[in-house]
């Protein structure tokens, strides 16, 4: 049920990332703007590591940053809730919404869009590592 990756430093950097959301929609402004900072160093970190910034990782860093951009303004910051609950289900049972919404795009999926590609796509355990690689492992062979 719980999935801690205390081994791993995306693990890690979104923990503090939550942190700051969390302290942000407690009152402290400064937590959304430093998100968003941890977020863009990690971005580059992994198209760094990634060798690509077409790599999934990398896209759903790009989705979670788009995100907080459009949250900051103050008439819009009740949507940091969005990504700080999003990101605790993340951090502590492995199951990332971003990534899943990602995965829906055309460029990412083999299977054509539907109710029930939708219903695995959200309804589905979280796995270690992409969420990709758990359709792939969840696919039949050819």
């Amino acid at each position: 049920m719980f999935m801690i990756e205390y081994r791993d430093i995306g693990w890690w950097y979104w923990l503090v990332t939550v942190g700051l959301l969390t302290a942000g929609i407690l009152g402290w402004p400064m937590g959304f703007q430093l998100a968003i900072g941890l977020t863009v160093f990690q971005l580059i970190h992994f198209a760094l590591r990634e060798g690509k910034i077409t790599a999934f990782p990398i896209q759903v860093r790009i989705g979670y940053l788009l995100l907080l951009l459009i949250a900051l303004p103050k008439p819009m910051q009740l949507i940091y809730w969005i990504p700080m609950i999003g990101t605790w289900a993340q951090v502590i049972f492995g199951y990332c919404t971003m990534a899943r919404m990602v995965s829906l795009l055309p460029w990412n999926r083999r299977e054509p869009f539907s109710v029930n590609f939708l219903k695995k796509t959200f309804l589905s355990r979280p796995v270690r590592g992409s969420i990709l690689q758990g359709f792939a492992a969840a696919a039949p062979p050819h």
